[in-house]
């Protein structure tokens, strides 16, 4: 996907699903074009600009509990990534480079373009974060700030794999294989997957809203679960050799927060501050009492920490 690719068309009105409209108040739905895909896409607020980009296996409403309250301050747009949600789901080609994350990130830059913003801010949760690092390393000129919620950056992760983050994460190298193996094995028992897969360690279910979860199980289809496969065979291939020649070439230009979850696989088995500060000179970051959710799990941490970052200010750890 080409950075000088053609911007994205106009907005056109687009309904949500009654329990997104419920989990977003106060925000409209558009599905926007863009050279690649349509990407379903909920704006609310007023103020400097924005952009919120989910993880596997969620939707935009997966920031339904800070999403309200940081349009007090700021024009929030949140999209449901290509492959994902109520986004189209394009073919991913014999390369998968539909879904790299260099595609995706292209996605969040022609949305914003479209909606009238040339510069802003992006936070981003697990394959989001990836998107947004992505985002911040290809288009410079348009990141502001960039805040990671639960990750590395992917070659240092996939160049420094241990057995304990392997085994808790079994699922990059599964949905990874060729097609269709993954996808028939998953798409046997589709509620078996998506309740195993976001019921993490010490963490459980209880930290979903149940209308956010019913919206991730309405949306884990045979199509989605195909894109999320062909996100991660992008992922092992063009995505990390990708960061592989860009690693000490190319460096985020923008202030960088990163927070991660003590109880998560990042918490229990990475190093990373010491992941991220080759790649962002402008870092700082903690570790918060969390799972791989922290947007649903502790809200609160979340908007302690994105409130003053995002505003310009330096942002405290365990601010609530």
């Amino acid at each position: 996907m080409s950075q000088d690719s053609q911007p994205a068309s106009t907005p056109a009105a687009q309904p949500p699903s009654p329990v997104a409209a419920a989990l977003m108040p106060g925000f409209r739905h558009q599905r926007i074009r863009t050279a690649g895909a349509e990407i379903m896409t909920a704006i609310g607020g007023a103020g400097p600009p924005l952009l919120l980009i989910h993880g596997n296996p969620l939707t935009h409403v997966s920031w339904h509990k800070v999403a309200p309250e940081l349009a007090k301050r700021f024009t929030v747009v949140a999209i449901d990534l290509r492959g994902y949600g109520d986004s189209s789901k394009p073919e991913g080609g014999e390369d998968h480079a539909a879904y790299s994350f260099r595609a995706m990130a292209q996605d969040g830059v022609e949305v914003m373009r479209s909606l009238g913003f040339a510069k802003f801010g992006v936070a981003g949760h697990d394959r989001g974060a990836r998107v947004a690092f992505r985002m911040a390393l290809d288009h410079p000129d348009c990141v502001t700030q960039l805040a990671s919620l639960d990750i590395v950056p992917t070659w240092h992760l996939l160049s420094n794999i241990t057995l304990g983050w392997g085994l808790e994460s079994y699922h990059w190298f599964f949905m990874a294989q060729k097609a269709p193996f993954p996808e028939k094995l998953l798409c046997a028992d589709l509620d078996y997957y998506i309740n195993y897969k976001l019921n993490k360690k010490g963490v459980g279910l209880s930290i979903f809203a149940p209308e956010a979860f019913s919206e991730y199980a309405r949306c884990t289809t045979p199509e989605q679960i195909h894109a999320v496969c062909e996100d991660y065979r992008a992922t092992v291939t063009l995505d990390y050799e990708m960061d592989r020649a860009d690693f000490g070439k190319k460096h985020i230009a923008c202030p960088v927060l990163v927070l991660w979850g003590s109880n998560s696989h990042v918490g229990r088995h990475l190093a990373v501050m010491e992941a991220w500060t080759p790649w962002a000179p402008d870092l700082r970051g903690w570790a918060i009492p969390t799972g791989h959710y922290p947007a649903e799990q502790r809200p609160d941490l979340i908007l302690g920490a994105f409130l003053p970052f995002f505003s310009g200010q330096e942002p405290t750890e365990g601010a609530v």
